[in-house]
């Protein structure tokens, strides 16, 4: 039962001037597609094919001799929940419940934006930055490489990628600058909906 390589939930396109076609393109298709792939290729025929990604995840994240497989794992995951992280003419603020706990939770929907981007730009070398519910509380995080928060009994909301090959082809080097403008794309409606059923 392999994992599916999802296909984008909009068109490559659709995301500019924000994200670039060009690098949704090589970030699905060629990233997001290598994970999948070498995922299913490393389950394949183990006890481990039939089980969702996500309890393999959660199944192998402290085996270290599993080290290899898990970081294929969790970026497939990571990638396909940072892809309805985003969507068309979104971003501003979240509204209902998810807008009243960001407010009780950091003070203000401008504190979490600090804290959001914080997380982003500090994030050393490759990794994600995370909205969580964290018990009942919500968190923002970081995590590196291929860690999700999937793994420490967390729950994601929305997240966003700071790999390089996330903004490289649009940002250069200006990783706060791409994080601006993943603020401007954020799938609120996604993050809510995570909330509503966590």
């Amino acid at each position: 039962m392999s994992y599916e390589l999802p296909p984008l939930p909009y068109d490559y396109s659709a995301l500019e001037p924000h994200v670039s076609k060009n690098t949704l393109e090589f970030h699905h298709d060629k990233h997001h597609a290598a994970y999948v792939r070498k995922y299913n290729d490393a389950v394949q025929g183990t006890d481990l094919d039939s089980k969702p990604i996500e309890e393999v995840i959660k199944a192998i994240a402290d085996d270290s001799e599993q080290s290899g497989l898990f970081n294929n794992a969790a970026q497939a995951w990571n990638h396909t929940f940072y892809w309805h992280s985003m969507k068309p003419d979104a971003g501003g603020q979240p509204t209902g419940e998810l807008a009243k706990k960001i407010e009780a939770d950091f003070g203000s929907f401008e504190k979490f934006v600090d804290a959001f981007k914080s997380a982003g730009a500090t994030q050393f070398g490759s990794g994600w930055a995370w909205l969580v519910l964290d018990g009942n509380t919500l968190k923002v995080t970081k995590t590196p490489d291929a860690v999700n928060p999937l793994t420490s009994g967390q729950t994601p909301l929305m997240t966003m990628d700071v790999w390089e090959h996330a903004y490289y082809l649009d940002y250069q080097n200006q990783r706060p600058s791409y994080i601006d403008a993943f603020l401007e794309v954020v799938n609120w409606d996604f993050a809510a909906q995570n909330l509503a059923a966590a």
